[in-house]
């Protein structure tokens, strides 16, 4: 028999607000890329003529810096998932899953978990906090991405994210 425990109480103390800022840095093209397509959708309609058509999904792992300079310090990475969707009378939108991780600095091993769905014309998204793991362990909150600069072989974001999460023991 499955058995349950369930606490419902909350001591504030053991939540923490943090607010960080860093950037995305994406390669998309040459010898160290970061994004990667790894399904296209055999549909012959492209919605609103993309030259990413409806159905595309791409693997990434792009560099998570401390500043928008190609040799600022690296601070972890950034694995996921791209999707592109659209709906019914809906404009081509990306579904973007993020696992930010961090592998330097008091937040190293720890990292914090974004999904959310934007239009693929927005310069600046929103992107929904929905977990985390280690110092970041029950995070929820939001995180802007501003695109910083971009080309057709790189793209590098600015990222404001805002989490409140759970002390955890390990920080006492």
């Amino acid at each position: 028999m499955l058995q349950s425990h369930s606490h419902s109480q909350h001591d504030p103390q053991d939540l923490k607000f943090t607010n960080l800022h860093f950037f995305l840095h994406e390669a998309r093209a040459g010898n160290n890329t970061t994004v990667a397509m790894i399904a296209r959708s055999n549909v012959t309609v492209d919605v609103d003529n993309s030259s990413m058509p409806y159905g595309t999904v791409y693997a990434i792992d792009d560099q998570l810096r401390v500043g928008p300079e190609l040799d600022s310090e690296l601070i972890g990475n950034a694995p996921g998932l791209v999707v592109l969707i659209a709906g019914r009378n809906t404009p081509l939108s990306v579904l973007l899953y993020l696992d930010l991780g961090f592998t330097t600095g008091k937040f190293n091993g720890s990292s914090i978990s974004v999904l959310s769905r934007n239009p693929t014309t927005d310069m600046q998204l929103e992107l929904s906090v929905v977990g985390g793991r280690g110092k970041f362990r029950m995070a929820k909150g939001f995180a802007h991405l501003k695109v910083y600069s971009e080309n057709a072989t790189a793209l590098i974001a600015e990222l404001n994210v805002t989490i409140i999460h759970y002390r955890g023991r390990s920080e006492f």
